[in-house]
């Protein structure tokens, strides 16, 4: 999963005027922050800094895992016509450049954003929007087809009327996406299960809409593979030209979407002959071995990937 071209140009730009070594520590002080949720080291970062550290590394990670989202909400909705999105928590606006490279029928995008300089930022990306800068606990949601909210609601304290108005604002569906850890898969269920007891309907991950089968200390959550660009390789010293960003999220629709009768929740495990994957259906989780001798059935298997509906559709 790569930025577009004129996204990526614009990353370049922003970092070329803050020194390597203060990219380097933003970029590290940036990823504790999304793994564990402080927001001590980020908070002692130049705004300068904060902001080239975010689009070279948080941009492109959120761009891909609104991608991989969005790309199944699409595929679920089927012939629903999506037209206006609202994007809350923007950021740079990485949400909403992935849904418009998916929604062929986009045209109306409102985002909201608390931080002012990722806000003026996005604004230079994505120029023919609307912009509110504000809380979310506080700010305007104004009714959108769809509504999307990344890495935002476990940013703030007790999210859960911010969550209810962002249900409220969804004419079609609400997208909530938050880090693949622990803490925000449990969000992300709290959501999940909350809003299908209104009457939500499930759209992805789930297969259906009963009690999620998930049992700690594991986690439900997906991972999307996102190209390091030479900025985003040096900042972080890696020598792979790519790192996998690992998500959680739900989409909940206020009309039935079509589901999968699957989703593959690990990585397949190929071996000699078969191939094991790791299977969420309504009855639950379950181990499936598919041997050679299922034919079709064992070829798709050698090629389905982590998040994949199951079996093909």
């Amino acid at each position: 999963m790569q930025l577009p071209e004129r996204v990526r140009e614009f990353v370049e730009r922003r970092a070329a005027g803050v020194s390597a070594s203060a990219l380097e520590r933003a970029a590290a002080a940036l990823s504790d922050h999304y793994r564990g949720g402080e927001a001590t080291a980020t908070a002692r970062l130049a705004p300068e800094e904060k902001l080239a550290a975010y689009l070279a590394t948080r941009l492109p990670a959120t761009f891909a895992a609104a991608s991989a989202v969005l790309g199944e909400v699409r595929r679920r909705l089927g012939g629903i016509r999506v037209s206006s999105l609202l994007d809350l928590g923007a950021g740079t606006g990485a949400a909403t450049l992935a849904a418009r490279a998916i929604f062929p029928d986009l045209a109306d995008c409102t985002l909201v954003e608390a931080d002012a300089e990722l806000a003026a930022a996005g604004r230079e990306l994505t120029p023919d929007a609307r912009w509110i800068e504000g809380d979310l606990r506080e700010a305007a949601m104004p009714t959108h087809d769809l509504v999307v909210a990344s890495y935002v609601f476990g940013e703030i304290a007790s999210p859960m009327s911010a969550i209810e108005r962002a249900w409220q604002a969804a004419r079609v569906a609400l997208i909530v996406i938050e880090p693949g850890t622990t803490r925000g898969f449990t969000l992300v269920r709290q959501v999940r299960d909350r809003l299908l007891r209104q009457g939500a309907g499930m759209v992805a991950p789930c297969p259906g809409g009963g009690a999620c089968p998930m049992i700690a200390p594991d986690w439900c959550h997906f991972a999307q593979r996102v190209e390091r660009s030479s900025l985003h390789r040096r900042m972080k010293k890696g020598a792979l030209g790519y790192e996998d960003e690992k998500f959680s999220y739900v989409a909940l629709a206020r009309a039935f979407a079509g589901r999968a009768p699957g989703r593959v929740i690990r990585r397949p495990a190929p071996h000699s002959g078969w191939v094991e994957l790791t299977v969420c259906r309504n009855q639950g989780i379950r181990n499936e071995r598919i041997s050679r001798k299922q034919g079709a059935a064992y070829r798709a298997a050698r090629k389905a990937a982590w998040g994949d509906s199951w079996p093909p559709e």
